[in-house]
């Protein structure tokens, strides 16, 4: 029994020692770029002669994964914390997809389509990306107000705009549906000095009009939003601190438990 204990906290220290290897994380990598790749490829016309090389590619791609998501988890001190995290969740539900055999069934379109998805697991295998994609998740709903005020800026200059210079172009302020995609156009800088000249022969002034629009949505709404994220990612960094310091305190108590049981 105790040889048995031995051998397996052997392979459990090679499999930690591989799992935090860099060299190990850049291969990681190496493997999902090429999956992405692959997935590209098979949108051109390919020789048939050749299908079957991507077929192996693709099925290695799928075990290398299967092998990297079980290494993950078995490297895991605390097993039930492995589901806790979201990306360990997405990457297992791509990898587990993946080898169901249905590419030739009435699902292949659904298999290649979830095949995509690995391209995402380039966010997932990349702690800097995988920080950026969280505080963007966690900002969504701050961000959800600064929409609401801008829907609501929008709104009230689409009216104003549809009111005011409808006799001067139809197309661009005929409705209040249409004057609202007339000032997306300006408030992504696409060509909007046409448009304000074109007013500003009737109305001299309508510079005004545009260059307030401007002013919130491009300028001040857009520096909120980007506050709200910066915000969120500070947070993101002090949880993640905090949850190394969590991990270090749980080791030390877990050495000090087996010093314990040596000197019992």
């Amino acid at each position: 029994m105790a040889q048995t204990d031995y051998k397996l906290n052997t392979i459990k220290a090679a499999l930690i020692t591989l799992h935090n290897n860099k060299l190990f994380e850049f291969v990681v990598i190496g493997v999902i770029i090429l999956s992405s790749l692959l997935i590209g490829v098979k949108t051109y016309d390919i020789d048939p002669a050749y299908l079957t090389v991507l077929q192996v590619m693709d099925l290695s791609v799928t075990i290398f994964f299967l092998i990297e998501i079980v290494i993950r988890f078995a490297t895991t001190e605390n097993k039930k914390r492995f589901f806790h995290n979201g990306w360990n969740v997405f990457d297992t539900i791509i990898v587990l997809v993946s080898i169901i055999p249905i590419d030739q069934s009435e699902y292949a379109l659904l298999a290649r389509l979830i095949r995509i998805f690995r391209v995402l697991r380039l966010i997932s295998a990349i702690p800097e990306l995988r920080k950026l994609v969280s505080a963007l998740v966690k900002a969504l709903p701050s961000m959800g107000y600064v929409l609401l005020l801008m829907f609501i800026l929008f709104y009230m200059y689409a009216a104003v705009g549809s009111f005011i210079f409808e006799s001067i172009n139809k197309e661009l302020w005929g409705d209040i549906a249409i004057a609202m995609l007339t000032l997306f156009r300006v408030v992504t800088f696409e060509d909007w000095t046409d448009v304000m000249y074109e007013t500003m022969t009737i109305y001299p002034w309508s510079w005004a009009y545009y260059l307030s629009f401007i002013f919130f949505n491009a300028f001040v709404f857009l520096n909120m939003m980007i506050g709200i994220v910066i915000d969120k990612m500070q947070a993101e960094n002090n949880q993640e601190l905090s949850e190394q310091d969590s991990d270090l305190r749980d080791r030390l108590a877990r050495i000090e438990q087996k010093l314990d049981n040596l000197k019992s």
